[in-house]
């Protein structure tokens, strides 16, 4: 399997190569201003304690972060929603890898400001083995420090393409997170924090298995 940031590529690539770059503007213009706000540096960082959080599954059962770390440490990869196809990209990468990061001992969960409704429309199209989870209102998202508001010209550019992004997620704050992934050590601690303002970029799924066969070798 291909390095997931280029499948992510051949994404862009693909993107550019059908339509207008006056469309792809609006894209282009946010991501920069989102990075010029130091947004990645102001995330949660690692060996800060994560937060605990109990959220819904796509069948609306609550799971709970404390649980989970019982069992194992936990890699926490939030996403956009399944409008995004770099999402449901890196979603598949982790499917990919998820026999490996099991037999080190660690748990996955994906979360989304997305709907109970959604998640369940995602899994039923790409069935996932691990939780998706719905956060309401991005409560996670913001104690991890990756929520954000999606200013008013990108607002109109999702319409025009149709995501619906307060339907989606049923908040009318037109606000979405980074995509970032952390692993959480069972203590409580984060071992491994990364976030992008661009929303095209995301870190290895190997590179937190790197870090968790570090973890294991102390």
């Amino acid at each position: 399997m291909s390095p997931l940031q280029d499948q992510l590529d051949q994404i862009s690539e693909q993107t550019r190569s059908l339509v207008q770059p006056e469309r792809l503007r609006p894209s282009e213009d946010a991501v920069a201003e989102l990075f010029s706000t130091g947004i990645e540096q102001q995330i949660l960082p690692a060996d800060s304690i994560a937060p605990e959080f109990s959220l819904p599954d796509s069948n609306g059962r609550r799971v709970h972060s404390v649980d989970m770390l019982a069992l194992g440490p936990v890699v926490i990869n939030f996403f956009r929603g399944r409008w995004c196809p770099y999402c449901l990209t890196e979603l598949a990468a982790w499917n990919h890898l998820y026999p490996e990061l099991r037999k080190r001992g660690a748990l996955l969960v994906a979360i989304s400001p997305q709907t109970v409704h959604q998640n369940d429309l995602l899994l039923q199209q790409h069935p996932f083995p691990f939780p998706v989870l719905s956060d309401p209102g991005l409560a996670v998202a913001e104690r991890f420090r990756i929520a954000y508001s999606v200013p008013a010209y990108h607002q109109k550019h999702y319409r025009s393409i149709l995501v619906n992004i307060p339907f989606i997620n049923d908040d009318p704050s037109w606000r979405l997170l980074l995509p970032a992934t952390y692993l959480v050590r069972q203590d409580g601690t984060i071992a491994f924090a990364q976030a992008h303002a661009d929303f095209r970029v995301r870190p290895e799924p190997e590179e937190v298995l790197a870090v968790l066969d570090r973890e294991r070798s102390i």
